[in-house]
């Protein structure tokens, strides 16, 4: 066994750093919506967001200390893994929007513990399978079908997630040496079942023919039959697709290199909707202007290159996985969450790591991250 190693300092402190500017903006974008909306007082999410801190900062630190390598067992890849699956159609039930199942005190987001209890069970299970990584019969089929649930279960109400999921795995398996083949079939059944749950859902596909084609002057042109449009304006749920992108857009454009000042942005004033949970970036670029954005993402490239430095330096394969699971889960959702804002993407509820409101996914963040200092300190 190694030694263990100290802290890794570069890695924590941008972790405090990114939860203390995430409350700080929470509250600067929250604290007019809970007294006009909800009738709370302005500092009200503030406080619920630091109750979760508080608790995800306790999950980290257990984390750090458990070590990784008891992860490795059957009953730690399959038994969180198993519980999500579970949890998950409990939560579409209760909840549609949402996704969320109350507890009383606060709600949860099954499909945010989703992320690093796949990471857990792909790092496991392809260690373990790893001589026969490329075995139909033994490692594609069943991964296959228990990653294929989990897929399907997180997608039908939460596509963003799914995809984050499907991406962290398609790299680890990329790492773990399937054969090219194999991917190429993987990536072709993703990029299909992506393009039916875009298609069966009218907002969706409404949002990524806007994307591309915001007048409908193609869709005119090649759609012979007329139905396109009408399918995709026939949405009750969103009326403007487009509509967050630009205030978003307005958000950053107003903003200049300093920004107008904490506390000072306008377009939380009921223009930008979702400003203190998805569209969270919007806000900082607002009043932080250039430099608070560019810290953001320094904070995140940050995180990702200690992330590929612990993957690089970790002499185990199980810890390697994990490192690397962990790095690019929390890593692609900031990118997706970021595209979005900047306008890049179609729009997206994802939450912005670290940074958006939202107990669950803090929770979960801070708790992969317990688990990548734990590698970084025993890997040494």
């Amino acid at each position: 066994m190694s030694k263990r190693v100290s802290m890794d300092w570069a890695l924590f402190s941008t972790v405090a750093a990114m939860v203390a500017l995430g409350l700080i903006m929470i509250y600067s974008a929250s604290s007019i919506t809970a007294q006009a909306l909800y009738n709370k007082p302005p500092y009200y999410f503030l406080l619920m967001q630091l109750a979760w801190a508080a608790a995800g900062f306790i999950a980290l630190m257990v984390l750090r200390r458990f070590d990784y390598r008891r992860l490795r067992r059957p009953e730690w890849a399959f038994g969180p893994l198993a519980v999500i699956i579970f949890l998950l159609p409990i939560a579409y039930l209760v909840d549609p929007r949402h996704r969320w199942i109350p507890l009383g005190f606060g709600n949860i987001q099954p499909s945010e513990f989703a992320k690093p209890a796949m990471v857990i069970f792909l790092a496991f299970f392809l260690t373990w399978r790893q001589a026969a990584i490329n075995s139909t019969r033994f490692t594609l089929l069943p991964a296959a079908l228990l990653l294929g649930v989990l897929f399907v279960f997180v997608g039908i109400a939460d596509l963003g997630t799914a995809v984050v999921l499907a991406v962290t795995a398609f790299v680890m398996f990329f790492v773990a040496g399937l054969d090219r083949r194999s991917l190429a079939t993987a990536v072709s059944l993703a990029v299909v079942c992506l393009a039916v749950a875009v298609i069966a859902a009218p907002y969706r596909l409404r949002r990524v023919i806007e994307m591309a084609d915001p007048t409908y002057e193609l869709v005119d042109k090649y759609d012979f039959s007329g139905k396109v449009k009408p399918y995709v304006l026939s949405s009750a749920t969103v009326g403007d697709t487009g509509y967050q992108k630009r205030q978003a857009a307005i958000s950053h454009g107003s903003a200049g290199i300093f920004g107008l000042g904490l506390m000072h942005g306008r377009q939380k004033h009921f223009f930008l909707p979702e400003s203190h949970t998805d569209f969270i970036y919007a806000v900082i670029g607002e009043e932080l202007g250039l430099w608070g954005a560019a810290a953001v993402l320094f904070g995140y490239f940050v995180i990702i290159w200690r992330g590929i430095r612990i993957f690089l330096l970790t002499p185990d394969d199980f810890g390697r996985m994990l490192a690397l699971g962990l790095t690019i889960a929390i890593g692609f959702q900031a990118l997706m969450n970021i595209t979005v804002v900047l306008g890049l993407g179609p729009t997206k509820g994802i939450p912005l790591p670290m940074i958006s409101y939202g107990g669950s996914s803090l929770l979960a963040t801070l708790a992969s991250m317990g688990i990548l200092l734990n590698v970084s300190e025993n890997a040494g």
